[in-house]
């Protein structure tokens, strides 16, 4: 039986070339939320860029850097420096699961691979993430919320500015997404799947694990709320929700 995720220990790596170092704190606290992380790498040919950015990230987040020269111009040897290290660690027992940060297809088979051997393995990138790394993931945590919160307000005056130098469409806020039914039709196929007879009804964890296997990238704080109970009480016309703090049961209202 995997170990429960407090219980969990993580190996993160790194794919220095493709992620983000601004973005590094944020991305171990949400890799955090599913276990201990105790493996962090940063992979990387520090000669090609600057590395202020990167000693920073390093050194504020107890990462190991990792040096992979370009053996061949044009040819990126971080990804294979990483996978091998990943293989590695997979075969010492050290570890219970894995995050790849990473935006790259490339890592996709590997992400399979770990899960083949019944371990979590979790992808932080961005949105424009290939679907097949983020379909092989268990979880998949998108940058750009990551940016977003980083983001300080406007103010009133800037706000104007910026409305009237751009007139294309402003994206919707988060907050007011749980209004649309984006996510009602994936919590629905995920309650039919983890609904057990005869009663109808199907527990609210196995709800979420789930939702995780429908859509890697789905994020309740997407839709303004801290967690999934919240998210489906909202929209009552749609759920019903019963039990108590310590087991909650959800089903789908029939129209």
């Amino acid at each position: 039986m995997p170990p429960p995720n407090k219980a969990r220990r993580i190996a993160m790596l790194i794919d220095g070339d493709n992620a983000q170092p601004a973005l590094m704190e944020q991305a171990l606290a949400e890799t955090e939320k599913h276990g201990t992380v105790i493996t962090r790498r940063v992979y990387g040919n520090w000669a090609n860029f600057g590395t202020s950015t990167w000693k920073a990230a390093i050194h504020v987040n107890g990462m190991l850097p990792v040096q992979q020269f370009a053996y061949v111009p044009g040819k990126n040897a971080t990804d294979m420096a990483l996978i091998i290290e990943a293989m590695d660690i997979l075969h010492s027992g050290t570890v219970d699961g894995f995050c790849i940060v990473s935006s790259d297809s490339d890592y996709t088979r590997l992400a399979i691979r770990i899960r083949e051997a019944g371990m979590f393995v979790m992808g932080i990138g961005r949105s424009t993430t290939p679907k097949p790394f983020v379909a092989a993931c268990e979880v998949f945590a998108q940058t750009d919320s990551f940016v977003s919160a980083n983001k300080p307000p406007q103010s009133k005056a800037s706000k104007h500015n910026v409305a009237t130098k751009s007139p294309t469409k402003k994206p919707q806020p988060v907050a007011q997404r749980a209004a649309t039914d984006e996510w009602v039709e994936t919590v629905t196929q995920a309650i039919a799947n983890a609904t057990k007879p005869p009663d109808g009804w199907a527990n609210l964890a196995a709800v979420g694990a789930q939702i995780r296997q429908l859509d890697p990238t789905f994020n309740c704080k997407d839709y303004g709320y801290r967690q999934l109970g919240l998210l489906i009480k909202s929209r009552p016309s749609s759920f019903t929700v019963q039990g108590s703090k310590a087991s909650t049961a959800v089903r789908v209202v029939k129209r």
